[in-house]
């Protein structure tokens, strides 16, 4: 895997105050002008992303926001893809994006204002993981009783730690670190999946998208359960957009149309690497 830095709570990544990071190679493509006067290169799609934070995106290409891209450029008629490779910490949009560097980040949580969003292209939510067949089937809550003995993993800091702590699970949590420097080790999600096959946590409150990639992987059959029923606490739920730059906005048309004309296909995209799509009603979508 390629050198970088993985952010577990991907929907705050850009959002939460670390120290700045030394950016790594940054190869990118000169700007053209663009409609109406925007600084938009025209013919190549020129992104800006973490080099190593699967399954989002990845030089090898193999992330679901890189095929994104494949879709985005060919969409708006751009004949090229570069991209601009920075770790996703603080300073990722002012280093990118606001550097024009590059004209889009592919995944991006709406209501950020560090970036202008397009219209959300997907709606995901925390997950809650177990093994299928055991005693806790059924539970849709970190509320439930069944949890209250059990052993439960959660990413230092995200959003389902705080309603644990709130039903008292945190007492025999396993906490793992919300950074995490992808040369030495792999996805927390990835590894929260491994200890529950192996038995060293019952149950994992993970990011859909990255525990539904996993859960593909996985030996294990394990049921995903988006956290959709919480009464209180922190939001679970997040509608993921492409971020541009304020003064773009014929280009966040150009963008939004493409969403709409091509939400299927993007549909299909999202749930081959397992990524729990939620409509406004909460519901799963499948297809």
């Amino acid at each position: 895997m390629s050198q970088g830095i993985q952010w577990t709570c991907r929907p705050a990544l850009i959002a939460v105050a670390f120290a700045a990071l030394t950016p790594l190679h940054v190869h990118s493509q000169s700007a053209g002008l663009g409609a109406a006067g925007e600084l938009v290169d025209p013919n190549t799609l020129r992104v800006c992303a973490d080099p190593s934070n699967m399954p989002f995106s990845d030089r090898s290409g193999e992330g679901f926001e890189d095929k994104l891209a494949e879709m985005v450029a060919a969409g708006t008629g751009r004949s090229s893809v570069a991209y601009t490779w920075f770790p996703a910490t603080m300073g990722f949009v002012r280093n990118t994006l606001n550097a024009n560097r590059c004209d889009i980040i592919m995944g991006y949580a709406q209501g950020d204002e560090l970036v202008q969003n397009t219209n959300a292209y997907y709606r995901s939510a925390y997950v809650l993981l177990y093994k299928k067949g055991g005693d806790l089937t059924g539970v849709e809550t970190l509320t439930d009783p069944r949890l209250a003995d059990k052993k439960i993993g959660v990413v230092q800091a995200t959003p389902p730690s705080a309603n644990m702590a709130a039903a008292k699970l945190m007492r025999s949590a396993k906490v793992y670190p919300l950074v995490v420097d992808t040369r030495v080790a792999p996805s927390m999600a990835e590894v929260m999946i491994r200890d529950i096959a192996a038995g060293v946590i019952d149950a994992a409150a993970v990011w859909g998208p990255m525990a539904g990639y996993y859960v593909l992987q996985s030996e294990v059959d394990l049921a995903v359960v988006p956290l959709t029923r919480e009464v209180g606490g922190s939001r679970m739920t997040y509608r993921i957009t492409m971020g541009v730059r304020p003064s773009d906005q014929e280009w966040k048309r150009t963008l939004n149309t493409f969403i709409r004309d091509h939400q299927a296909d993007i549909n299909e995209l999202l749930l081959s690497y397992g990524v729990p799509l939620l409509n406004e009603q909460d519901e799963m979508i499948t297809e």
